[in-house]
C-alpha cells in the first residue's frame, strides 16, 4: 500500500522537474545585484550631510534616542551599499533614518522651549573648559541626557521637575573649570610644597600662599566673569606659592649646612652684589656693615643718575634757548632784508651780504642742533661707571673710567671689548670724524715710565678701533700725556684712580660754531 502511495507522489514530481529544467531562466545584470544605483548613491551622500547638520544643532543630545536610531538605520543603509545589497533594502534603511531624523526634529524643538536655561548654562561651562574635568563634566552630561530622554518619552513632569538642578550642576561646573583654569596651578604648586615638607620647613610662608589662593578662590566665587582683576589676584597667588617652594627647598637646604657654611653663603652674596657695584669690598665687617655699604653704593648711582637727567634737562633747555636766540637772530635779518627790498641796484651786494649771513646763520643753529642731539643721544651709550661724556667748545669727549688695562701693561683685556664697541658707535655716529686718543696715568712711578705706558695704552685703544675698522689710521691719533693733566689729587687712592684714564676726543668733520 504505502509502495503505491510514494509511486502516486513521483510522478507529478519528476514531470515538475522536467518542466523546470526545459524552461529558459531569465538572467539579471550583475551589476543590478552588486551595486546601488546612482540615485541611491546620491541619496546616501545627502543624508550623510543631514546628519553632521543635525549634530550641529545638537539633535544628538536634545533627542539622543531617536538621532541613535537614525544613526543606526543610515549606518545599516552605508554598510548595505558597499556590499552591494538589494536596493529596496537600501532604501527602506535611509527612509527609517528619514523618519526617525525628523522624530528627533520635533522632540529637539520641545526640548528647546523647555530647558532654554539648562542650554544657556551648558553652554558656559562648555565655554568656560568644562570638558577639561572629564570625570565631573561626564556626571552632569549623563543628567542632562536623562532631560532630553525623558522628553522623548513624554514624562514631562520628570524634566520639569530636575532641569532647575541640572541648570545648577552646569553653573557650578562652570564655576569649578573658571577656577581650574584660573588657580589651578597655584593649587598644584602649594601642594607640592606642602608635600616637601612646606608644612616644617616655611610654615609662614606657606601659611601667606594658602591665605591668597583661599582668598583669591573666594573672589572667583563672588566674581566669576571679572577676568582681569581675577587673572591679577591668581598671579600674586601664584607668587606666594612659588616663594613658599623656594624657601622650602632653600631652609631644606641649610639644614645640612654648619653655621659657618651659612655664614659664608650669605657673605657670598653679598659680595656678589658688591662686587656689581664697584663698591668696596666689606668683608671683614658685619653683614650690618656689609648691606649699609651696598646701601650707600646704589644711593650713589640714584644720585648719579639723578645729575645725569638734570644734566640733560639743562641741555635740552640751553638747546631751546639756542634756538630762541639764532630765531630772534634770523627774524632780525629777515627784517633787515626787508627793508633793503626797495633799495637801488648799489644795495645789490649789501643785500647778498646778508643772505649769505642768514644762510650761515641758519647753518650754524643746524650743526649746533644736530652736535647737541648726538650728545645726548651718545650720554645715554655708557653707565656712569663706564664713562663720562662732556662737550668741550666744538668737541665731544668720552672718558673712560670703566676701561681696565693690567699692572704696568697696555693689553687691551677681553672685558674691555663691551665699553669700546659703545666707543666705536659714538665715533660713528659723526660722519668723517677725526679722533684723539689721550692716555692718562696717575703720578706713581717715574715721569719717564708713566708717559711711555700712557702713550702706550693709548696707541693700544687707537689700535684697537682701527682693526674694527671704526676709522682708518689716520684718522686717529694717539697721545701719552703720563701724570701731566689729573683730574683729582694724587694723594689719595681714589685721586689716582680717577687720573688713570683714557679720554677719547671726537672732532667732527662740521662742527658748530664754524
Amino acid at each position: 500500500m504505502m509502495k503505491s502511495i510514494m509511486t502516486y507522489l513521483a510522478i507529478p514530481l519528476f514531470l515538475f522537474v522536467l518542466l523546470s529544467a526545459c524552461a529558459t531562466p531569465k538572467l539579471q545584470p550583475v551589476e543590478e545585484k552588486t551595486a546601488p544605483m546612482k540615485s541611491e548613491i546620491e541619496e546616501i551622500n545627502k543624508f550623510e550631510n543631514k546628519m553632521e547638520k543635525a549634530r550641529q544643532e545638537q539633535l544628538d543630545i536634545l533627542s539622543p534616542g531617536w538621532y541613535a536610531k537614525a544613526e543606526a538605520s543610515f549606518g545599516k543603509a552605508k554598510s548595505k551599499a558597499e556590499k552591494g545589497t538589494e536596493l529596496t533594502d537600501i532604501r527602506e534603511d535611509i527612509a527609517d533614518a528619514n523618519e526617525y531624523l525628523k522624530n528627533a526634529e520635533e522632540t529637539a524643538k520641545v526640548a528647546r522651549t523647555m530647558l532654554p536655561q539648562v542650554m544657556e548654562s551648558r553652554r558656559l561651562a562648555l565655554a568656560a573648559g568644562a570638558p577639561k574635568l572629564e570625570m565631573e563634566y561626564n556626571e552632569v552630561e549623563r543628567q542632562f541626557l536623562k532631560l532630553t530622554e525623558a522628553i522623548e518619552k513624554n514624562n514631562i513632569n520628570y524634566t520639569k521637575k530636575n532641569a532647575p538642578e541640572v541648570s545648577d550642576a552646569f553653573l557650578n561646573l562652570e564655576l569649578l573649570a573658571i577656577k581650574n583654569d584660573t588657580i589651578g596651578e597655584v593649587r598644584k604648586v602649594v601642594k607640592q610644597v606642602e608635600e616637601n615638607g612646606g608644612k616644617k620647613h616655611a610654615p609662614q610662608t606657606l601659611e601667606m600662599a594658602q591665605s591668597h589662593l583661599n582668598e583669591t578662590d573666594a573672589f572667583i566665587t563672588e566674581n566669576r566673569y571679572a577676568t582681569d582683576e581675577m587673572q591679577k589676584r591668581a598671579k600674586e597667588a601664584l607668587f606666594f606659592a612659588n616663594r613658599a617652594h623656594v624657601i622650602t627647598d632653600q631652609d631644606k637646604k641649610l639644614e645640612k649646612m654648619t653655621s659657618e657654611e651659612t655664614s659664608l653663603w650669605m657673605e657670598g652674596i653679598v659680595a656678589k652684589v658688591t662686587s656689581q657695584l664697584l663698591a668696596k669690598d666689606s668683608r671683614d665687617q658685619d653683614m650690618d656693615t656689609q648691606v649699609v655699604n651696598i646701601m650707600d653704593s646704589i644711593g650713589a648711582l640714584q644720585d648719579n643718575n639723578k645729575q645725569i637727567k638734570q644734566q640733560l634737562v639743562s641741555t635740552q633747555n640751553e638747546l631751546t634757548e639756542t634756538k630762541t636766540a639764532y630765531d630772534t637772530q634770523i627774524q632780525g635779518l629777515n627784517q633787515a632784508l626787508a627793508s633793503f627790498e626797495s633799495k637801488t641796484v648799489q644795495d645789490q651786494k649789501t643785500k647778498e651780504r646778508i643772505l649769505a649771513e642768514q644762510k650761515a646763520t641758519a647753518k650754524k643753529l643746524e650743526d649746533e642742533r644736530g652736535f647737541n642731539q648726538k650728545f645726548i643721544k651718545i650720554q645715554n651709550y655708557f653707565r656712569s661707571d663706564e664713562a663720562e661724556v662732556y662737550k668741550q667748545g666744538n668737541q665731544l669727549i668720552v672718558r673712560l673710567k670703566g676701561i681696565k688695562f693690567p699692572v704696568g701693561q697696555s693689553i687691551i683685556m677681553p672685558e674691555n671689548y663691551k665699553l669700546l664697541t659703545k666707543v666705536q658707535r659714538a665715533i660713528n655716529d659723526f660722519e668723517n670724524a677725526s679722533v684723539v686718543i689721550e692716555g692718562h696715568t696717575d703720578s706713581t712711578g717715574s715721569k719717564e715710565v708713566n708717559a711711555a705706558l700712557s702713550q702706550q695704552r693709548a696707541d693700544a685703544v687707537k689700535d684697537y678701533l682701527v682693526a674694527n675698522k671704526t676709522l682708518p689710521a689716520n684718522k686717529i691719533i694717539g697721545r701719552g700725556y703720563g701724570s701731566e693733566k689729573p683730574l683729582a689729587s694724587n694723594a689719595t687712592t681714589e685721586g689716582r684712580a680717577a687720573n688713570r684714564r683714557i679720554d677719547v676726543i671726537v672732532n667732527p668733520a662740521i662742527t658748530p660754531g664754524q
